[in-house]
């Protein structure tokens, strides 16, 4: 594996980001959009990456505030919130992948969690050319609104059995998409997949789905 921490331009802040791929010539990239008050950091996210490197893929986890913005945040929880401003992050982080040496022209999957999740269905609808696939790890797809039926990626929601209201909000918002998609729920597992082999099977389902869906688009 072969990683590097990449500082990624989003409208007069920089992003600190993670970029990480298999030795060789990689068929697509993930981007991961991390949840209310975590960070590129986030161990749930970093498994999943590195589960999807396994696989192949390139992933990115990108720091969604600058560092300015999450100590703001960390008092405030003003931005975590704030899905305009973090799917903006998203897509010019989607341009960058774009226009870097390596990364250039491929296709890109999106990772969100919590309220990543809604930020990363908004990046995917103003960048349908760019995104085939978006996978929700207990997000709030909700909080995209009427940016739901605008979504041309096929989306697979993932949601723990026993995160009933997050649950309840998954199935309200899949009504929405006009697009394939997928609600895949783990059984017992709470909102953050803390129970015995949860996260592998969010990892392995996330996975699947984005190889069914970026490799065959090279």
């Amino acid at each position: 594996m072969i990683s590097e921490t990449v500082t990624v331009p989003a409208h007069g802040v920089a992003l600190a980001g993670d970029l990480t791929a298999p030795g060789g010539e990689i068929p697509a990239v993930v981007l991961f959009a991390h949840g209310s008050g975590s960070s590129r950091h986030s161990p749930r996210n970093r498994a999943v990456a590195g589960k999807l490197g396994e696989a192949g893929l390139g992933t990115l986890l990108l720091d969604l505030l600058s560092e300015r913005e999450e100590r703001d945040d960390a008092r405030t929880a003003r931005h975590r919130f704030d899905i305009g401003l973090l799917a903006r992050r998203l897509v010019d982080a989607i341009d960058w992948l774009e226009l870097r040496h390596g990364t250039e022209g491929l296709p890109v999957g999106l990772f969100g969690a919590s309220t990543g999740a809604a930020a990363a269905l908004v990046a995917a609808a103003q960048r349908p050319r760019r995104v085939y696939a978006v996978v929700s790890r207990g997000g709030r797809p909700d909080l995209a609104g009427d940016v739901l039926p605008r979504v041309r990626a096929p989306v697979l929601l993932i949601v723990g059995g026993a995160d009933e209201t997050v649950l309840e909000l998954n199935e309200e918002a899949a009504e929405r998409l006009s697009v394939p998609y997928r609600i895949h729920v783990v059984p017992g597992a709470t909102h953050l997949f803390p129970e015995p082999g949860a996260l592998e099977e969010v990892a392995a389902a996330a996975g699947h789905w984005f190889r069914e869906r970026l490799v065959r688009m090279r």
